[in-house]
């Protein structure tokens, strides 16, 4: 029975994750330890990376110790050690990285660096033990895509956004509303008792040809009808982040059939193809509802993980690693392997127009 370690650090979580096969070959999550950072970056609105690099610093040993106690495991006992080293935050994944090597050295064992896209990408094998190939849409605070998951280690990108992330929408906007942080939770929750059709916001992209994302058009069509209505009451801000969800709801479905359209085309010997959500943007449950629709509508069938493993964690880490290891693609990384804040999962797409000068961040 292979267990393995895993450390996240990429952005402003401090985790660490046994995960293992039980006898019978089931996935099994033996312990997840989570340490949100939300407190400390709750007054600047955003996560501050020189702040979370430092909080890594102080909080990763006791997060590490932690896993390992509610595992019921002494540090020899790991059979390999997996750690996010990119993308994300440069402080934090020096930490979390230099930790890992630190506890693979001293106990002479594997270290396993991580794309933490791939994370999010294999979460649904741990979960559902969804098979391959499969359809993903990965949508957070940093990445927007639509990828082809072929096996371990072999990803097709499809599609990603030419402006801002999803997830990044979400928050700005909550920003600009004056909703505390995070921003997306607050946003769902404010457009509860909204009125979606109260205002009409632009579906990026929708109908076109190309199967991307955008949302910064849509993000300065909030800010116009704030700066208009200002100052604004509780229920302004109720209607504008249900009429904003609304779009990218519409926004976000119109791509992804498009996809599924082109998954059935390619894969047409799969009998029931699945379409996975991942990311934090997956925690919204109306977002999910659509997409489920969308997906039973195209003759998929629709796995999002569970609310707890959709945001930043280290048991969809050591996953990545345990799979990898079975695959036989985790051979020992060198000790000088240096983190990749920018590290597509799919390294042979080339970055799309609108990206920037450096390309896509994955």
């Amino acid at each position: 029975m292979t267990r393995v370690l895993g450390i996240e650090t990429s952005c402003d979580e401090t985790a660490a994750s046994v995960v293992t096969r039980d006898a019978s070959g089931k996935p099994q999550i033996i312990s997840n330890i989570v340490l949100s950072q939300i407190e400390e970056h709750v007054a600047f609105g955003g996560v501050v990376p020189e702040i979370a690099a430092r909080a890594h610093v102080t909080a990763l040993d006791g997060v590490i110790r932690a896993a390992l106690d509610e595992a019921g495991m002494k540090p020899a006992d790991v059979d390999a050690v997996a750690a996010t080293a990119g993308p994300g935050l440069i402080g934090g994944l020096i930490v979390g990285l230099t930790t890992a090597k630190a506890f693979a050295a001293a106990l002479g064992k594997p270290l396993i660096p991580i794309n933490h896209l791939e994370g999010h990408a294999l979460t649904p094998r741990l979960t559902d033990k969804v098979a391959f190939p499969y359809l993903l849409l990965l949508v957070s605070g940093g990445h927007s895509q639509i990828v082809e998951v072929r096996g371990v280690g072999d990803y097709r990108r499809w599609a990603t956004t030419i402006d801002d992330a999803l997830g990044e929408a979400f928050d700005k906007t909550a920003k600009l509303l004056s909703l505390p942080y995070p921003g997306g939770p607050n946003v769902e929750k404010a457009a509860k008792t909204g009125d979606p059709k109260r205002f009409s916001f632009p579906r990026p992209l929708k109908g076109e040809a190309r199967p991307d994302f955008s949302f910064s058009g849509l993000k300065t069509a909030v800010r116009r009808t704030a700066t208009e209505l200002a100052p604004l009451s509780p229920q302004d801000v109720s209607h504008i982040c249900a009429s904003f969800q609304a779009a990218v709801t519409e926004s976000l479905t119109d791509r992804v059939a498009r996809s599924l359209t082109r998954f059935r085309e390619e894969h047409s010997g799969v009998t029931t193809p699945t379409l996975v959500v991942a990311g934090g943007v997956a925690a919204n449950l109306t977002i999910r509802a659509a997409l489920d629709a969308t997906a039973q509508e195209a003759g998929f069938q629709l796995v999002a993980p569970p609310l707890q493993l959709c945001g930043d964690n280290a048991a969809m880490i050591a996953w990545a690693g345990l799979e990898r290891l079975e695959a036989g693609l985790a051979e020992e990384a060198p000790m000088n392997f240096r983190p990749r804040p920018r590290w597509p999962l799919d390294e042979t797409s080339t970055p799309v127009f609108g990206a920037g000068k450096r390309g896509a961040k994955a």
